[in-house]
């Protein structure tokens, strides 16, 4: 059973309409301290992105379906700052700071913000886990898509892909396993794949045969077809 969020391919969510490529003006004037407000508080070391990411995933559903997308943004970040002990639930409905907190190194300024944002978190790292796959090799995804260490755990694999055959583009090398890291098991490294799948692999009727959906997969969701 997928959450909410796990949208791809299904039927009845309406058109996809297609934004404005590239920078856009916020849509809403709260939008922008939104993000930096979710930049700042990850600074702080408390949790990863993936953790970050979970907890989007992990709102109710009946939440996920009315937020906007920054909405989800700030409803997820209250969850992490109350679970982490940073904020108390008392804090939150007064708007009020029952134990101040002194500025520290990790305080991003509004002259480090863009820093931040351009430099991100590299996921890539060095690990000893053999690459198993070539390019060119044809693949399959394991089926069901779902964390295979944490039962209802985050995992990267969408569920429209899941025991679809593809073949593989390219290696990234070795990164980050977000169904480890989204827990606090580790970040666990392993290979990271770009797999190329025709579209009507995936979906029932294609508007183009020849069309092909690229998805950067882990290691551990492939399996030699």
């Amino acid at each position: 059973m997928t959450r909410a969020h796990d949208m791809g391919g299904r039927f009845g969510d309406g058109p996809v309409v297609p934004e404005p490529q590239g920078i856009v003006p916020f849509a809403a004037d709260w939008h922008e301290p939104a993000l930096a407000l979710t930049v700042a508080a990850g600074a702080l070391g408390k949790w990863n992105i993936d953790i970050s990411r979970h907890a989007r995933e992990t709102l109710s559903p009946k939440d996920y379906a009315r937020f906007s997308y920054y909405e989800k943004w700030i409803a997820a970040l209250t969850d992490l700052l109350v679970d982490t002990g940073l904020v108390e639930v008392e804090e939150l409905t007064t708007g009020q700071a029952l134990t101040p907190v002194a500025p520290g190194d990790t305080v991003v300024t509004a002259e480090r913000m863009a820093a931040a944002l351009a430099n991100g978190a590299p996921a890539s790292r060095d690990c000893d886990v053999a690459s198993c796959f070539d390019v060119g090799q044809v693949v399959r995804t394991v089926r069901p898509a779902a964390n295979r260490l944490v039962d209802g755990g985050h995992t990267r694999l969408p569920s429209y892909a899941a025991g679809a055959q593809g073949r593989i583009l390219r290696c990234h090398g070795a990164h980050v396993l977000p169904d480890s890291n989204a827990h606090g098991l580790g970040e666990a490294p392993e290979p990271l794949y770009a797999v190329a799948f025709a579209a009507g692999e995936l979906w029932a009727a294609p508007e183009n045969q020849g069309d092909e959906v690229i998805l950067d997969l882990w290691q551990s969701y492939l399996e030699s077809a």
